[in-house]
């Protein structure tokens, strides 16, 4: 639905140091009125998913750890926050939020792709557990920040178990370049978007390894159901996988130069180590804390990930790429789908 909101030059409020700029008065929901949004995260997912909504005549505030301005004043009138930081800032924000007042009608949304290291949770997990109260709502999907600020057509998903929140956050995110699906799979949807980063790392060593076609379709063939496997076992629906949040991020991450974690494996292909990659990536490569953590939770609960056991080693510099491929292809042989427990 088009938004009928006259477009506001000042609807993108960015908080920076010395900014002054008055708290704008929150309107209502309502498909023709603009809604407020924070942003937490000015990174570039962030940027775009704010960027995103503007564009739909919404107005934003976008925060991050470096602002001047303190959080409590950036999320004042706000009836969503989405959480746009990386797996390792999720505690923190969630922390910082529990010490403010939050209203019972505010909306969570969480856009972070990736497991807990300590506690193996996903980052709707940790935020349900902080606001029980709260509907909680994911986002996720095949979509590279950078392509979605040129204003490419991109889709997403949102999910909760919250129907009435997820369609409230379809709406303030829809635009004529933008998307947005809804869903009532939260974990299958968040675990799509976080499984497939591991998958992104094995891609790009193919890739740089010159395997081909026909390896590269092989591998992210095998690679969607050992991610529905994990994803069924943690109680996901495993027709989510087949969405744009399963197969369709597995696709784009797999098959651009443009994500990170791709371009880890693409570097580890080429003899360089995890380190000299991750000292010269731009962002986080959320990849390599999820194949760690994908690994102790795989050995816990007996989980076969054959492609992800793989990665894992290679990231710690067990095996070479080549012999990660080698010991794949001699994997014992099977039927196709014996090892699918749906």
């Amino acid at each position: 639905m088009t938004n009928q909101a006259t477009t506001d030059s000042n609807a993108f409020e960015t908080l920076s140091p010395g900014e002054t700029q008055d708290q704008v008065d929150f309107l209502s929901f309502s498909p023709d009125l603009p809604t407020r949004l924070t942003v937490i995260g000015s990174g570039a997912w962030g940027t775009a998913l704010a960027k995103v909504s503007e564009r739909s005549n919404h107005r934003v505030r976008l925060w991050s750890r470096r602002s001047s301005e303190p959080l409590a004043k950036a999320i004042a009138g706000a009836k969503v926050i989405l959480s746009a930081v990386s797996m390792k800032g999720v505690r923190s924000v969630v922390e910082q939020l529990q010490k403010l007042e939050i209203p019972e009608d505010i909306i969570f949304v969480t856009s972070t792709k990736g497991l807990d290291p300590l506690t193996t949770c996903t980052p709707s997990q940790i935020w349900q557990e902080a606001f029980p109260d709260h509907p909680i709502v994911v986002l996720s999907g095949p979509n590279l920040s950078k392509e979605i600020m040129k204003e490419l057509p991109a889709a997403t998903v949102v999910a909760s178990q919250n129907e009435q929140a997820a369609e409230i956050v379809q709406e303030l995110f829809s635009c004529d370049s933008f998307r947005v699906y809804v869903n009532g799979d939260p974990i299958g949807t968040e675990l799509g978007g976080t499984l497939k980063n591991v998958m992104a790392i094995a891609s790009g060593v193919c890739d740089g390894l010159q395997l081909g076609t026909n390896a590269k379709a092989a591998l992210l063939t095998r690679a969607l159901p050992e991610m529905i496997r994990v994803g069924a076992h943690l109680g996901a629906d495993p027709e989510t996988f087949f969405g744009l949040s399963g197969l369709g991020d597995l696709l784009a991450t797999c098959d651009s130069p443009l994500s990170r974690n791709y371009q880890v494996g693409y570097g580890l292909s080429q003899g360089k180590t995890l380190e000299e990659i991750l000292e010269n990536l731009v962002g986080t490569a959320e990849g390599v804390n999820t194949t760690n953590v994908l690994i102790k939770l795989a050995d816990r609960e007996g989980i076969p990930v054959p492609i992800s056991r793989q990665v894992h080693r290679l990231l710690r510099g067990r095996i070479t790429p080549q012999e990660a491929v080698q010991a794949l292809m001699e994997r014992e042989l099977k039927s196709e789908f014996c090892d699918l427990d749906l």
